[in-house]
């Protein structure tokens, strides 16, 4: 993504203790952090993606199953966190994909996971910066965990998103030629790639150039809705489909609190 180099060495720079990585190669993240005693996360949706993340040198594994927004992968979380805890039974487990209150995180750790992340649930608090608008929708009583679109279209990797009529015209179809080419140009300069490699790219390597202009158009559509809160007319939202289960937008220690009360009750139920 733009930006992501340079947002990984301000966090190096910072010496932030965890740090958490996805959709790319982050050896060298992991060397430096280990340096200063940091540990490093790495997102994977598969066992293949597990693997190259602890060859990296991640110290733990976020297990992202197809509930999960944005970048899940095919795998659902119920299948996913056993199935890497089997494989990895030293590495921590941190569940993502479906996780929205304390019964999700006494599964979780019924399944072997270590701890859970809840990114749409956090999102949807009084304290997170998510604009309001899009808060609102995410917890409206009538969305439920089906108000979900799960394509590559929009971002040109599989993800998924709040059902919108944006987010359907951006997932209806692939972008013709001259746009992803457009778009491709534009995303260099935001990159900072030359444009010589965008116009031999899209000539001998189409499919990486595709990506990077899906890459490239699909931040300002996200920061449409989660800066401006827009979702009427450009903006497209990441959420899990959790949010069937998110229908307030409280306070975040009323929150904490609350799951882990419902945990200590699920559990004991289990």
């Amino acid at each position: 993504m733009p930006g992501s180099h340079e947002n990984a060495e301000v966090a190096l720079d910072e010496q932030v203790p965890l740090i958490n990585t996805s959709l790319g190669k982050c050896d060298w993240i992991a060397k430096t952090a280990h340096l200063y005693g940091g540990k490093v996360l790495g997102t994977v949706t598969n066992y293949k993606h597990a693997e190259r993340a602890l060859e990296a040198g991640c110290d733990a594994l976020m297990a992202t199953g197809h509930e999960a927004a944005a970048h899940g992968g095919d795998v659902t979380s119920l299948v996913l966190i056993p199935s890497l805890v089997s494989r990895f039974p030293d590495v921590p487990i941190v569940g993502c994909g479906g996780f929205a209150d304390g019964r999700g995180l006494a599964a979780a750790l019924s399944l072997g996971a270590d701890g859970v992340a809840m990114g749409s649930r956090f999102a949807v608090t009084a304290e997170s910066p998510l604009a309001r608008s899009a808060k609102d929708a995410i917890s409206n009583d009538n969305n439920t965990e089906s108000d979900t679109i799960y394509g590559k279209n929009f971002d040109g990797i599989h993800a998924r998103v709040l059902k919108t009529s944006v987010s359907e015209r951006a997932n209806a179809r692939p972008a013709p030629f001259p746009l992803v080419l457009y778009r491709a140009i534009l995303a260099s300069k935001e990159m900072k790639v030359p444009m010589w490699k965008i116009l031999g790219g899209a000539l001998t390597e189409w499919n990486k150039i595709y990506t990077l202009a899906q890459f490239g158009s699909s931040i300002a559509a996200i920061k449409a809705a989660t800066v401006d809160g827009d979702l009427e007319h450009h903006g497209v939202q990441f959420v899990g489909q959790s949010q069937g289960l998110i229908r307030d937008i409280p306070e975040m220690n009323d929150l904490v609190q609350h799951i882990i009360r419902e945990a200590r009750t699920a559990s004991v139920a289990i």
